[in-house]
């Protein structure tokens, strides 16, 4: 039997991680086509970075990754709290130590030696992704069954409101996934912990 006291990330992490990317790029790429077709910012997003070639391809594509990250994310969260790790990894959360570990990373002092333990910038990054991730889902659905869900679409401000909340909170995802590359080309055996687990 293979030794797991070495182990960072276990086998599910990685599985959900992936498959988390990929829906990311996915839901991303074709959300921006079809925010071409009625954009309510005064830009639009280059044909070349979107996917889904035109509006009913788009939504396809966004759909059917919008299924693999309802599903994915999920399975992850379950996987979190039965196995305890939610609490082990993200929490206890600490402004006052926020601050001193952003403090020590615009210094270049953040330590980055043992690869199981979160910073305080991590969890507050990888809690803010979760909880960003529960309103693209939320405001998703008011853009997809605006009817069948008439509070939540109440409670989003209205549909128009819901519209950009989606497209705000997908931003704040790819801008998230912007630094997170970032951090792994400055740490790259964090994409090694990633994929074989230590």
């Amino acid at each position: 039997m293979a030794n797991n006291t070495n182990l960072i990330h276990p086998l599910w992490i990685r599985i959900t991680h992936w498959v988390n990317a990929l829906a990311v790029v996915i839901l991303a790429m074709s959300g921006w086509r079809i925010y071409d077709a009625s954009p309510f910012f005064p830009f639009v997003i280059s044909g070349q970075i979107t996917l889904g070639g035109w509006l009913g391809g788009a939504i396809q594509w966004h759909f059917a990754a919008m299924w693999l990250l309802v599903g994915n994310g999920l399975i992850y969260l379950t996987c979190n709290i039965v196995s305890g790790r939610l609490w082990r990894k993200f929490l206890p959360w600490s402004p006052r130590a926020f601050l001193a570990d952003v403090l020590a990373a615009l210094r270049g002092k953040l330590s980055h030696d043992d690869l199981s333990h979160y910073n305080m910038v991590q969890r507050a990054a990888y809690l803010f992704v979760i909880l960003d991730s529960v309103l693209l889902v939320l405001s998703g659905l008011v853009l997809w069954k605006s009817v069948q869900f008439p509070f939540l679409r109440e409670l989003l401000g209205g549909y128009e409101a819901a519209r950009r909340e989606h497209f705000l909170a997908m931003a704040a995802l790819v801008a998230f996934a912007g630094i997170h590359l970032l951090m792994v080309a400055l740490v790259p055996r964090t994409l090694l912990a990633m994929i074989r687990g230590r």
